[in-house]
């Protein structure tokens, strides 16, 4: 096919940190045909730790260079003047200030076919900062006139935004997906890990994958490992992502005062991701908040059980392949993780294959790419 046949589809998103939204991005491109489509990628603010490896793929990435939550005029005129320079087919925006600004860009520059990607499910007050919340509600009202389709990767999330007054037509679900290739079950990564660490192989690792923000809620996930070190005090809890460091003082002060700071282990951000999962012997998710847990569904691919709170769409990724408890109690966490870690190694390795096997049949990111070509081609 050639150049000027294909589909010019330009992806903008609000920054290119490590995250759920940024990974799913990458997945999407790694996957997506390119004989069809003609991709771009506008980062808002800046390349971030996934620009680089987008770029890897052969992807232009331009980065407009905004300040995080500050009006910026002049920023909004870059990009104006970058979309009207590319020229596209199809502009999709991923997460709310990319929905609004680009989405007022490209309808202004005259693009045909826009679409957001909506990924949030909880917009309360005290897990959101105020900009993002203003933003979301613009974009509410704005969703009537802007955009041509929403793409949610949860349903959770559709019901959330259609009752804060997203147009509800509009709506179309597609979940995350996983590169089963890299995300795989792995024998010896234990072995590996426990080495790095300078642990015990014995030890019991319990893992929670995900950057330092209110609505992953990383004090009730402590306050539940003290409680499950109180009965294995052989546990290691292994915690990775953005700004999971000793630097981070509110996270080192609660495991400095637990009395526990030897089992704790904090990696910070991670390229080895999946050998990390595969190394756990059970992993977690205690969000308050949740779209649809990309943490989760790799942990699932690598043969991992897990223990998810019921937020998001993480009950239904989970299946019944893991234990799912109510948000925001420690106790019920810590009562799961401990449930888990009391069964024979054989049978949390068969529940992890069922987990695997639940990804491979419903989130594989092959799947989840042909999803998003549909909606593209139509």
């Amino acid at each position: 096919m050639s150049a000027s046949s294909k589909i010019r589809l330009v992806h903008v998103i609000t920054g290119l940190q490590t995250g759920g939204a940024e990974m799913m991005l990458f997945k999407l491109l790694s996957e997506i045909n390119w004989e069809k489509f003609d991709c771009h990628v506008i980062s808002l603010t800046s390349e971030g730790s996934v620009g680089p490896k987008i770029s890897e793929l052969g992807i232009p990435v331009i980065a407009i260079g905004m300040k995080n939550g500050l009006p910026d005029p002049i920023g909004f005129f870059r990009l104006f003047r970058t979309l009207k320079k590319l020229k596209p087919d199809i502009v999709q925006t991923w997460l709310y200030h990319a929905d609004l600004l680009a989405g007022l860009a490209a309808k202004f520059v005259g693009v045909k076919k826009i679409y957001w990607n909506v990924r949030q499910s909880n917009l309360e007050a005290g897990l959101n900062k105020w900009h993002t919340r203003l933003t979301a509600r613009g974009c509410a009202l704005l969703s009537y006139w802007l955009p041509d389709k929403i793409i949610c990767n949860s349903l959770t999330a559709i019901r959330v935004h259609q009752k804060v007054g997203y147009k509800a037509s509009l709506f179309h679900l597609i979940g995350n997906g996983f590169d089963l290739e890299k995300f795989c079950i792995d024998p010896c990564a234990k072995s590996v890990l426990c080495k790095q660490l300078n642990i015990s192989e014995k030890s019991l690792l319990i893992g929670l994958i995900a950057r330092f923000d209110p609505q992953k809620d990383h004090q009730n996930f402590v306050l539940a490992a003290n409680k499950v070190l109180e009965s294995l005090p052989d546990a290691h809890f292994i915690l990775v992502g953005s700004n999971i460091d000793y630097e981070n003082k509110i996270l080192s002060n609660l495991i400095e005062e637990s009395g526990y700071k030897q089992n704790f282990h904090l990696l910070g951000e991670k390229d080895d991701i999946s050998c990390i999962n595969a190394a756990l012997d059970v992993a977690c998710s205690a969000s308050l908040g949740e779209g649809f847990p990309n943490a989760i569904g790799e942990a699932m691919a690598c043969g991992v059980p897990c223990v998810v709170t019921d937020v998001g769409d993480s009950a239904h990724l989970l299946g019944d392949t893991g234990i799912i408890v109510a948000s925001a109690n420690f106790q019920a966490l810590a009562e799961a993780i401990i449930e888990l870690l009391s069964t024979s190694e054989r049978y949390r390795q068969k529940l992890g294959k069922k987990a695997r096997q639940r990804i491979e049949e419903y989130f594989s990111i092959a799947a989840i790419t042909d999803e998003y070509e549909k909606i593209y081609q139509t």
